[in-house]
Parts: C-alpha cells; sequence; structure tokens
C-alpha cells in the first residue's frame, strides 16, 4: 500500500514527530510539547496541551485525533472533545485537550504520547432538502431501538 505524504513542522525545536508503534498501527502517536516540563490536571478539570507541530493534510484527508486507549484505561486522561477534527486547511499548532476523567491529579508529562493521530479521507456531499424521506423498518426507532443493549 502506498503511503500518503504529509507534510509536517515542527513549531518547537524539541517537538517530536508522531509515531507508529507498529506497521499495522492505523494511529500515530501525539506528544506532548509542554515548555515547562509538566502540566496538572485535576479531576474532573481539562488542559490544553500543544504537541509543537502543525500539519499540511492533503485535499480530501483530515486528521482524526483519538484517545490513546492505555492512556484512557490506565490513568483516565482522554480528548475533552472525543475526537478532534484537523482539517484540511489548517496550519496551526496541533492542540490536544485533555480531561480527567479520574478522581485523582494526573501529570502530563513534556515528550509523553497524550492522544493518536489517524488521517481519513472524506466525502463532500450535496444536501437535498425534502418534504418526506424513504421508508425503512427501523423507521423513527431511536437509541436502542434495534434490540442491541
Amino acid at each position: 500500500m502506498a503511503s500518503l505524504k504529509v507534510r509536517i513542522k515542527k513549531m518547537d525545536k524539541n517537538a517530536k514527530i508522531p509515531t507508529r508503534r507498529s506497521s499495522q498501527a492505523a494511529g500515530y502517536d501525539l506528544y506532548a510539547d509542554i515548555i515547562s516540563g509538566t502540566q496538572d490536571i485535576g479531576p474532573g478539570g481539562t488542559a490544553k496541551i500543544g504537541t509543537g507541530i502543525a500539519v499540511e493534510i492533503p485535499d480530501g484527508y483530515f486528521g482524526a485525533v483519538f484517545a490513546r486507549s492505555g492512556l484512557a484505561a490506565k490513568k483516565g486522561l482522554r480528548p475533552a472533545n472525543c475526537v478532534g477534527v484537523i482539517d484540511s486547511d489548517y496550519r496551526g499548532e496541533i492542540f490536544v485537550p485533555l480531561h480527567n476523567d479520574s478522581g485523582e491529579i494526573r501529570t502530563v508529562a513534556d515528550g509523553d504520547r497524550i492522544a493518536q493521530l489517524v488521517i481519513l479521507p472524506y466525502m463532500t456531499v450535496d444536501f437535498a432538502e425534502a418534504d418526506e424521506l424513504s421508508e425503512t423498518e427501523r423507521g423513527e426507532g431511536g437509541f436502542g431501538s434495534t434490540g442491541i443493549q
């Protein structure tokens, strides 16, 4: 499979380029770039953590910022917006608003892996307003209506 070329700029000389931990990993680890060395996040609190990098995502793609499963499971830290979206025309530094779901103060250190970046294609759509939509078996059934609990 051919790789997609994504240009990256270090906003800080000590920033780390995203890395993959295995050849089959979809996500690239994003690293904290904290000039003061550490950032505390209180229980239920959120802190905007810089990565020190900016990316040039090609047209037709976007960057999705997801939680690192180990960080979420072991320390209760996850992106506050659950999934961040980096549009292809954004050229600023990538920040990750980390939320602390635990009952303890958590400390993020410079160089810690804080989230993962996945580059994904997207489709543009033309919305067509309609008075009615096609019928389906499910219809307007919402949460839990398919019997899955």
